[in-house]
């Protein structure tokens, strides 16, 4: 009955790449909780007095249909003003909100032009949606004006979109978000910045990378709250006019039970907590300037001045073997393979969070630097 199926999981796992969920084993170099407010005490007092004055565990429906709860529009309000936009739309996850972002938003007509390694759910968005789209190598400014320029001279009439990722979940690494801005005034576009893994670690007060361009009616910005937050949701930010578009077009949202509205009031006190206690992001930033150094030292791979720290060794084999290595010795440390990267690129993706101490990371790389030159291809 399940034949093909079946098939299916032992094809994968004769490639090496067949899932299985694993319980948490040692230090956290693997999770997004990177200010550690998962469990942190101050997100638990927030939690317990928010019990203690009444905030609903359930929504009991949709956010058209009486699951409204005060607690959305406190947050709603509040991160419009914390990340300097005019509106802002509180989703259940990352995942739902950028696949509704992207199916709903831009029209047809309209030309997406993405960035080759951006989120999972922003394809899942596209491939909904009605709008045309295209990638573009990584990073690569001129790729971006180009397609657009070749999309205007074979006919296209509609509204580009361009859509990236502030900070890179596999890679570390930046986009290039000032020259984006200039390129989106130039071709009347807009721009989707996907703050996922920047939200609550960089830019002023935690407010992400795209920070000085909140705001503007060209921006829109996805803030995972699942992430850095601790707590879990996704906040969409940018013009009014387009988060009531959301509201009366977007699926995911219409016909999607209302988060917790305990969870929007945890959401609250965590904007609070990054705002008011910096000191949680300068420890980070500590930790990424040590590991700056370790990298280099222990690694031989220049860092890339991020939380996130991919180590890429090739085969998924490689990849799996250093990651069970590192379990056996107590570092939480995963294997990502494709088709999460592409080919070739299976590596170790470490990430900084302040669930681990600083002797914790140093030993990490140090047992790191020597399973990798014993297992040197």
């Amino acid at each position: 009955m399940h034949d093909s199926h079946e098939r299916s999981l032992k094809a994968l796992e004769a490639r090496g790449r067949l899932r299985s969920l694993s319980p948490r084993k040692g230090a956290d170099f693997s999770s997004n909780d990177y200010l550690g407010l998962g469990a942190s005490d101050e997100m638990r007092e927030a939690l317990a007095a928010a019990l203690a004055r009444g905030v609903a565990i359930g929504a009991g429906g949709s956010r058209l249909l009486r699951g409204n709860d005060p607690e959305h529009v406190a947050l709603e309000d509040e991160a419009a003003s914390f990340f300097g936009a005019e509106r802002a739309l509180y989703f259940g996850g990352g995942f739902t909100a950028n696949t509704a972002l992207l199916a709903t938003l831009p029209q047809r007509g309209d030309l997406i032009v993405h960035d080759a390694l951006i989120h999972a759910s922003a394809h899942d968005g596209m491939r909904l949606g009605r709008a045309e789209f295209v990638a573009t190598a990584h990073n690569e400014v001129t790729a971006v004006e180009d397609a657009i320029a070749t999309w205007r001279r074979t006919g296209g009439k509609g509204r580009p979109w361009i859509v990236v990722e502030s900070l890179y979940s596999m890679d570390g690494d930046c986009a290039p978000l000032a020259d984006l801005a200039e390129i989106t005034a130039r071709h009347d576009a807009m721009l989707v910045v996907d703050e996922a893994h920047a939200t609550g670690v960089h830019g002023p007060d935690g407010r992400g990378l795209g920070a000085a361009l909140e705001g503007r009616p060209d921006v829109i910005s996805l803030h995972t709250c699942g992430k850095a937050l601790g707590i879990m949701g996704a906040l969409v930010t940018g013009p009014k006019v387009m988060i009531d578009f959301l509201v009366n077009r977007g699926r995911p949202f219409i016909y999607a039970t209302a988060p917790s509205p305990l969870m929007a009031a945890g959401v609250r006190a965590a904007l609070k907590l990054v705002k008011d206690r910096p000191e949680r992001r300068r420890m980070l930033e500590e930790r990424i300037a040590l590991v700056g150094e370790l990298m280099r030292k222990h690694v031989g791979i220049e860092p890339t001045g991020t939380q996130i720290q991919p180590i890429i060794v090739g085969t998924d084999a490689r990849a799996t073997k250093l990651a069970v290595l590192c379990q056996d010795h107590g570092f939480d440390v995963r294997a990502v393979r494709p088709p999460t990267v592409p080919e070739g690129t299976s590596r170790l993706r470490i990430s900084l969070t302040l669930n681990a101490t600083r002797d914790e990371t140093e030993r990490l790389f140090a047992t790191l630097g020597a399973a990798l030159r014993e297992s040197a291809p």
